[in-house]
């Protein structure tokens, strides 16, 4: 045998020679295997990778990579088209911050219309602003699902505020979690500035009480406002109402709307009926077998309102419950937050409930009929602002109006995210473009920061879901919400608008002064 090996392998020097480059060879593969699998590639795209192999890509980008959601590969496409023709130097960039790759659907709907909407208004303030500077790119910046790795995320944004990203705002922010506290205290505490889109926990602002989150501006209402609104439209009788409510700690948004809801019920005759969601609210749990427990508890009571502090997994096995219930010749109606726009598109609502008088509305962040309806306000928003809206999404959707903006994918509006992203971004675009001196072409970032104490009145921000009047904080001034009720089919129908204050702000839209 061994000198059969050495007659193949080594008899002549050319032997001896090609069987030492096969060894070198082999162990270089073997070396090159042994570091690949020591050290995995975990590059997605330029400025995303995983953390860990096999884990999800996060990180920012904005050259149409679609963080594996084939829902996004559309819209991130026009991005990259729309950012492919800003010149160097003569843009700003703004980052939407999100959790991308979630893997609620209801959380992927609404993430996919947000950046819908964020697009719509970059193009618009590159190609319909009288050629205002500087232009705007846009990103897409992933924090994981749950916002897990929201630090990997803001690192790489704070490393993108000089040359040649310029990044000078960070839009979306659309969850009321630990985690986006903490992304937007770490935003803010690095001096950039900060539109929160969908964001409603009273306690992610600033306020008379301290500005935690300098720099920090939204669109939406507070939680307090939502429940102000919903009080102001619903006229309930506290001795006929009761609230539901998580004790789950750590959700900023049902924390500060079940403070807000107890604040209306204060001589209401009933205890609140508790429940707790799971760690990861999004997951069924066993909590429909609480609500089956609680609904036979509200048969014992006289309530007719339900006012429900929680998130949407957890309100649509309530309301299938509700529906269930023993009594069913009383009538029962649930008032909740903009957690309520999810179950439109919930497969899992059981739609006969709201054919058993089950009535479910809730206070929404943004409708396509609060604004078109005949009758609507003469202040705090006009049609005319939101056809400037819709009037984009069609382009979008129309490839041969324009090839540049090109197809987005299906969009629908009675959630109201592409709405009020639109908002957001628009919102970020003015702070950016008032900051930006005479002759200069791009601001910088410490002046945007001191842009949101003048968004009012006739420096208002005009938006499609109504005025964007910020206070001194940041906060917007008696934003109209639009009260939304699930019809039986599960559509969602526009009510009417309410006010946190109870009437339209005034034509000039300046917050009064607070004592």
């Amino acid at each position: 045998m061994k000198d059969w090996l050495r007659r193949v392998f080594w008899f002549t020097p050319l032997r001896k020679g090609l069987t030492v480059l096969l060894v070198l060879a082999l162990a270089a593969v073997a070396a090159y295997g042994g570091y690949r699998i020591a050290n995995p590639d975990l590059t997605c795209a330029k400025g995303v990778e995983r953390p860990e192999e096999g884990a999800e890509c996060v990180g920012v980008s904005g050259d149409g990579y679609d963080f594996g959601v084939p829902a996004l590969t559309k819209v991130a496409d026009a991005i990259d088209r729309e950012n492919r023709t800003l010149k160097a130097g003569e843009y700003a960039t703004v980052a939407v911050l999100l959790p991308l790759t979630s893997t609620d659907d209801g959380m992927r709907t609404k993430i996919v219309h947000e950046v819908q909407g964020a697009f719509l208004e970059q193009y618009r303030a590159n190609h319909d602003s009288n050629d205002q500077v500087p232009k705007i790119r846009l990103v897409l910046a992933n924090t994981g699902k749950g916002n897990a790795h929201w630090r990997t995320t803001v690192g790489r944004l704070k490393t993108m505020t000089g040359a040649p990203d310029n990044l000078r705002a960070v839009t979306g922010v659309a969850t009321s979690s630990t985690e986006t506290k903490s992304a937007v205290k770490e935003l803010t505490g690095a001096k950039i500035p900060v539109v929160g889109t969908t964001i409603t926990a009273d306690d992610i602002a600033n306020g008379p009480d301290g500005d935690p989150y300098p720099g920090l501006a939204r669109v939406s209402p507070t939680n307090s406002d939502e429940a102000r609104a919903i009080a102001q439209f619903g006229k309930v009788e506290a001795d006929k109402a009761v609230l539901v409510q998580d004790t789950r700690s750590g959700d900023h948004y049902t924390v500060t709307l079940k403070r807000a809801f107890a604040g209306l019920l204060k001589d209401a005759p009933y205890e609140p009926q508790l429940f707790t969601s799971p760690p990861d609210p999004t997951e069924e749990g066993t909590t429909a077998n609480t609500f089956r427990q609680i609904t036979l508890l509200l048969c014992d009571t006289r309530a007719e309102t339900v006012f429900f502090a929680g998130r949407h997994t957890q309100l649509r096995q309530f309301v299938n419950a509700l529906g269930q219930r023993g009594c069913q010749h009383r009538k029962f109606t649930v008032l909740t937050g903009d957690e309520g726009s999810y179950l439109g598109g919930d497969d899992k609502l059981d739609k006969k409930a709201l054919a058993r008088k089950v009535t479910v509305r809730y206070a929404s962040l943004a409708h396509p009929d609060t604004w078109r309806r005949s009758g609507a306000p003469t202040t705090g928003g006009s049609a005319a602002d939101y056809r400037t809206f819709t009037e984009l999404l069609d382009l979008a959707a129309d490839l041969a109006a324009d090839p540049a903006v090109g197809p987005i994918g299906p969009t629908s509006l009675t959630d109201g995210q592409a709405i009020i992203a639109y908002d957001a971004m628009a919102t970020a675009v003015h702070g950016i473009r008032q900051a930006t001196v005479q002759d200069a072409k791009l601001p910088a970032i410490t002046d945007v920061v001191t842009q949101w104490p003048q968004v009012k009145g006739s420096l208002k921000v005009a938006g499609a879901s109504g005025w964007i009047c910020l206070d001194n904080h940041g906060n917007p001034y008696n934003k109209a919400v639009p009260i939304v009720e699930l019809a039986r089919d599960g559509s969602q129908r526009f009510v009417e608008i309410a006010w946190p204050e109870g009437k339209p702000p005034a034509q000039t839209c300046l917050p009064p002064r607070r004592s």
